[in-house]
């Protein structure tokens, strides 16, 4: 039986034309009503809905209200014009319903753990091990269609920027992207392991050497990591491209050509603005204390710590001290400034010292008496208060300082209600640094390995490690950061130095990185490129907070996925092919 007999159109594309028509559909039994004695009942499909009509007189009635919702049905009847008053515009099927004639059961459907519809709300581990139920859910099955539109676009857009699609392999070496890997256990190898990418990194700048100009492909990444809002354990997804002879601004620009037609075509009437602002990372940083600024809060940190460097103010003497201000706050309640301190102290500030200018321009706080008039006509004219706005005080050891200054920027915005909405407000961070120290206190790549610190090998062996920036950069859109990228090293030199300052020797540089040094010993272009995250994309089209709402099959915050049980248990069989045995924890 082909698939046309099953029906004759979907359930989405029935209209007014096809009024008379004797038409076949089939889908899931989405909902039934019975309305004195005439049964609706509402038939989907991944195209739509289509009301169908069911008569009392119709000899297949007791089977209609006998069969479950969410079981598969095909119903054929006439289609029929609804009458003025029972046209429902929010539906595209909704001129017509299909009077039914036959009615078939296809795939009767089991009692539901949770309701398909109404869409009520359900724990996320209940959806993601039913999460083929989950996706039936209109809300859902609409993101998985525009990733798919998203996905396609960016293909073609991509072709029209001259890219060509090559596929990298996925079982491949180890390699130091700033993460964990996960490992693959070779069967015809014992001892040895595969690593999953955690990105095509190197394969990509091999396809440059290798001459190919521009590539481009949908990538699979592997990142064995904890989750986020923004971040999937496990699996992710980027569309991963690399150019050649190229500089830091011309990867800029056909980014820009991309993410501009791309967001205008899914989101259109928003404002996606090029060239888009940048921003080093210090400068970040300072302004916004994130390296991942929302821009559409306009709230920006005032820098005051040389202000009390040497001050006889004790809780801000040699400390970092930066202000925020929020307009129109001294109209607020003294409740208001009691429980904004107190929700800073939650997250981990000693306090929150605060000042208002007051309509006549006295200033008024617990602050002013510890100010002296210098200090207090400073931070005025730094701040740009105005008569009516408060000014918020943080002050700390410069990691905590960032973190609570971070939070209240964000909280000031939300209490006064700041933020630019409906906007997506790209832009680009620059000038990181090259090296940061780790946890132990020991010097390690801050981003890419493998790009180009700026000054070359000489900045390398002149500057301390810490003073050292690199040409990498971000592209961050509303917060969140949707790529990292680099214009890269392509002098063997340069990249032995590189890893010698993090403790590598030359011979450990060839042996875990030997197909780039050789091939960059055989005529390597300069080239950059980025790798923007697919999902967060997607989610930030679809107006989601939780990236789990935009993979069609999402592992949960612990990693696991719950609907195909892994990660699972290998046999004993398995474990002796694989010429292993787990250690239990000690």
């Amino acid at each position: 039986m082909s698939n046309q007999s099953f029906r004759t159109h979907t359930c989405g594309a029935l209209r007014k034309e096809h009024v008379g028509q004797n038409v076949t559909l089939a889908g899931w039994l989405r909902n039934r009503r019975d309305h004195g004695g005439i049964t609706f009942v509402d038939l989907a499909d991944h195209y739509g809905v289509t009301q169908m009509v069911i008569d009392p007189q119709f000899a297949g009635l007791a089977e209609v209200n006998q069969t479950p919702k969410e079981s598969v049905i095909q119903i054929q009847g006439n289609v029929v014009a609804r009458t003025e008053n029972t046209i429902n515009a929010e539906m595209p099927t909704g001129t017509i319903e299909v009077q039914a004639r036959e009615f078939t059961v296809l795939g009767i459907a089991e009692p539901l753990p949770f309701s398909v519809f109404p869409e009520a709300p359900i724990p996320e581990d209940l959806r993601l091990k039913y999460r083929y139920l989950d996706l039936r859910r209109s809300k859902v099955h609409g993101n998985m269609v525009l990733r798919s539109r998203v996905i396609s676009s960016i293909r073609r857009r991509m072709e029209a920027l001259g890219f060509a699609e090559f596929q990298t392999p996925t079982l491949t070496s180890s390699s130091p992207e700033g993460a964990r890997d996960y490992l693959v256990i070779s069967r015809r190898h014992p001892g040895k392991c595969y690593a999953l990418p955690q990105a095509p990194q190197q394969f990509k700048q091999l396809l440059m050497i290798a001459g190919f100009d521009r590539y481009f492909q949908i990538a699979n990444c592997y990142r064995d990591e904890d989750a986020r809002a923004d971040r999937s354990p496990g699996e992710f997804y980027q569309l991963d491209l690399e150019m050649s002879f190229v500089t830091q601004d011309e990867v800029f620009s056909t980014v820009e050509i991309l993410f501009k037609g791309l967001f205008e075509e899914f989101a259109p009437g928003t404002v996606v603005q090029a060239p888009f602002p940048r921003l080093t990372y210090d400068e970040a940083m300072l302004r916004y204390a994130s390296d991942k600024p929302d821009l559409r809060n306009p709230t920006e940190i005032v820098e005051l710590s040389d202000l009390f460097e040497k001050s006889g103010f004790t809780a801000f003497a040699g400390k970092t001290v930066r202000a925020i201000l929020a307009p129109n706050g001294s109209t607020r309640p003294r409740s208001f400034f009691d429980k904004l301190e107190d929700a800073a102290k939650k997250e981990g500030a000693p306090g929150l010292a605060w000042l208002t200018l007051q309509a006549d321009g006295i200033l008024k706080g617990p602050l002013v008496k510890f100010l002296t008039e210098e200090q207090r006509a400073v931070i005025l004219e730094r701040s740009g208060a105005q008569k009516g706005d408060a000014l918020f005080f943080v002050a700390g050891e410069r990691p905590l300082a960032l973190k609570i200054l971070h939070w209240l920027r964000k909280e000031i915005c939300e209490q006064f209600k700041l933020q630019k909405a409906d906007q997506f407000l790209f832009c680009w961070v620059v000038d990181f640094p090259f090296y940061e120290r780790d946890d132990e206190g020991l010097i390690q790549f801050n981003h890419n390995p493998f790009s180009m610190p700026q000054g070359g090998l000489e900045s390398l062996n002149r500057l301390n490690p810490l003073e050292v920036k690199a040409h990498q950069y971000d592209i961050v859109c509303n917060g969140v950061e949707l790529s990292s990228g680099a214009i890269r090293n392509h002098d063997p030199a340069i990249m032995y130095r590189a890893f010698e300052i993090v403790g590598y020797t030359r011979e450990e540089v060839d042996q875990k990185f030997g197909a780039l040094v050789r091939a960059l010993k055989h005529g390597a272009p300069p080239h950059g490129g980025i790798a923007p995250g697919i999902d967060r994309m997607v989610m930030l089209l679809a107006g989601e907070s939780n990236i789990r709402e935009v993979i069609p099959f999402p592992q949960n915050q612990n990693a696991e996925d719950l609907l195909m049980g892994a990660p699972s248990t290998p046999t004993p069989k398995q474990l002796r092919e694989l010429r292993i045995r787990f250690v239990p924890e000690s």
